[in-house]
């Protein structure tokens, strides 16, 4: 169970400035304190923010912020940053002491970023482009502000709004898996900035990636991606990984005998479960998959139904119009498959 997942109470914005607040880790620990009493013995494993790292790229989306005219940018989201760092921690805290058998994990927005060349300043870019992400992990995951980080802020004229005892909750309760959601690579040279857009990050045309999905949102397909990102994961954190989120929205309907043939998506799942696969053959200590997502939503980075991520379909569309009735794609059949199994079909295929 994810406790927030890109969802802080509008009240939280306009009462309180959502994350840029204190406060909020008060009422994240009420919150948190329902949470883990109720389901007590009925949830073992609970994330505490959804893709935290998204707050330096999408801070309304990952913590609620409205950027504030003068408002200091580079100081406003570190120090949300360390209110959810905190937050985290006391969450970690208190989940342990109300049941030690739940476990508390972090969650990352992943995919490792690959130099563009073999020039040393592009694969010394593509490092500080990857430390970014790290950083709210290594915090979680280590119980301490990696040095990195302190210099940056430095360099920024951060201050952090460090309060007594935050510390030592860091280093206290570090969280006990790791989990993330995987789509695609990036690619990075020197001279390219990435940033966010509807479709994710923006970057260099990776030309060794042939593998495109046939929609018109250009991401191009790297399963091989996911192996190196779990044993990159696995090597710095030795910690248990949970890939949470891992899919491909493509523009389907339906066709004149009722059924969706989502053939790209079948060869999808099945290049990435056979990465996972590898990864663990490669000593990752890799808990599980989820699919994102199993039935067809407004994707968040479009806006839009035509954006299409489940293997089970709704009738919905742009404008708004249709019935709701879902359909099963080829991809469920196949997916059901896969599961029950557990994986060696994926195996017998090769």
């Amino acid at each position: 169970v994810t406790i927030t997942h890109f969802d802080c109470p509008i009240h939280l914005t306009k009462a309180y400035g959502a994350w840029r607040n204190r406060k909020m880790v008060t009422f994240y620990e009420r919150l948190v304190t329902v949470l883990f009493n109720r389901y007590k013995g009925l949830v073992k494993y609970w994330l505490t923010f959804n893709e935290i790292n998204m707050l330096l790229h999408l801070p309304f989306t990952g913590a609620g912020i409205l950027l504030e005219e003068g408002e200091n940018k580079d100081q406003l989201l570190f120090t949300a940053a360390h209110h959810q760092l905190v937050a985290s921690a006391l969450a970690t805290k208190i989940a342990h002491e109300v049941d030690r058998e739940m476990k508390v994990g972090c969650m990352l927005a992943a995919g490792n970023t690959y130099p563009n060349t073999p020039n040393p300043n592009d694969i010394w870019k593509a490092m500080i482009k990857d430390r970014e992400n790290y950083f709210f992990i290594d915090v979680q995951a280590r119980g301490y502000y990696p040095g990195y980080a302190l210099k940056e802020m430095e360099r920024k004229n951060v201050v952090l709004p460090m309060e007594e005892g935050d510390l030592e909750l860091l280093k206290e309760n570090t969280v006990d898996f790791l989990s993330f959601s995987y789509y695609r690579s990036t690619t990075f040279d020197r001279d390219v900035n990435l940033k966010v857009d509807t479709g994710g990050l923006t970057c260099r045309d990776n030309p060794y990636l042939k593998d495109k999905a046939p929609q018109p949102w250009g991401w191009a397909v790297d399963p091989v991606g996911l192996r190196y990102t779990l044993n990159v994961l696995y090597d710095r954190y030795h910690l248990p990984l949970l890939i949470v989120e891992n899919g491909v929205g493509l523009d389907e309907n339906i066709d004149e005998k009722g059924e969706i043939h989502d053939d790209f998506r079948v060869h999808y799942i099945e290049e990435h479960l056979k990465n996972v696969n590898d990864a663990i053959e490669d000593g990752v200590d890799c808990r599980g998959y989820l699919y994102w997502g199993p039935i067809d939503v407004v994707s968040a980075g479009t806006g839009e139904m035509k954006k299409r991520y489940g293997f089970v379909y709704v009738d919905r569309f742009n404008d708004g119009h249709g019935t709701l009735e879902r359909k099963l794609k080829d991809s469920y059949y196949r997916y059901k498959e896969i599961i029950e199994s557990n994986g060696e079909v994926l195996l017998e295929d090769e």
